[in-house]
Parts: C-alpha cells; sequence; structure tokens
C-alpha cells in the first residue's frame, strides 16, 4: 500500500480522485473501497493508504483504480 492525498471527493455520486506518486495523474476511488466502519466518505485534503491496479482501461478518465482505501488517523 502506498500513502495518498484526497484531491476531491463526491459524496452524491459516492467517487473521488486521490493522489500519490505511484498513481500519477490521479486515481479513481469509489465508497465501496473505503476500508472503515460507518459512513465510507472522504474530504479533500485527507491522508490515506491505498492499494490501486492500472487496469488497462481508464475508469472515469484516469488510468489507476484503488481497490483498497483505508482513512489514515488524523
Amino acid at each position: 500500500m502506498v500513502t495518498a492525498t484526497v484531491r476531491e471527493w463526491y459524496d452524491e455520486e459516492g467517487w473521488g480522485v486521490l493522489d500519490s506518486p505511484e498513481t500519477p495523474g490521479g486515481c479513481w476511488g469509489h465508497y465501496a473501497d473505503i476500508q472503515t466502519k460507518g459512513v465510507h466518505t472522504l474530504s479533500p485534503g485527507q491522508r490515506v493508504d491505498l492499494r490501486w491496479e492500472a487496469p488497462g482501461f481508464k475508469q472515469d478518465g484516469y488510468d489507476y483504480r484503488a481497490v483498497k482505501i483505508v482513512p489514515r488517523p488524523a
């Protein structure tokens, strides 16, 4: 897993973009991949641990897709 920062998050749509050096241009993330109890949401600027994949196609314009997102303690 790598450390990433939430660039943007759309609660109403359940997805957002995460940035890390390993995922240039951004990594698409879905609320179902957030590993936490309760509400699955993120905030811009929040740090997370990220497991990602490069599926070989663009997900909403992004080359990378999150498969596991773990919010880091503040």
